[in-house]
């Protein structure tokens, strides 16, 4: 399910000695569920109280994620035939919540700050790298 390009950055991060840890707001069940479906080989926190994400300030927009450029790029994910990873129906999921992208040094210092303004916003892995 990985793209030869998500190889690469993930061969990329691992000779930079970089530990990835993927933070989701959801349920146990969810999780394992999203891990399978995009073949996703980081750990997963969760963060079912949102701490992590209020602390990074997170937001959750409709605005900025049913923005018309998302919709014209999920349409051509579509017209393309991608496959985008499938929920569960006994899953209610909160959409609208936003990401990010953070690089921390071992004593816990911010390095890095990303917060996305879409679903679809992240930096590429060379921006995160230059942030050691």
């Amino acid at each position: 399910k990985n793209s030869r390009r998500e190889e690469t950055e993930h061969r990329s991060l691992d000779t930079h000695s970089i530990e990835v840890v993927v933070v989701s707001f959801g349920c146990q069940e969810g999780a394992s569920h999203w891990l399978k479906e995009t073949g996703c080989q980081y750990d997963m926190l969760l963060d079912p109280d949102r701490k992590i994400y209020t602390a990074f300030s997170l937001g959750a927009s409709l605005k900025k994620v049913l923005n018309f450029s998302n919709m014209l790029l999920y349409a051509e994910y579509v017209v393309d035939n991608m496959e985008f990873p499938r929920g569960l129906p006994s899953i209610q999921d909160d959409m609208f919540q936003l990401g990010g992208d953070f690089v921390l040094d071992e004593h816990g210092r911010v390095l890095f700050s990303h917060c996305c303004q879409s679903p679809i916003d992240r930096p590429s892995v060379e921006d995160i790298l230059s942030a050691q």
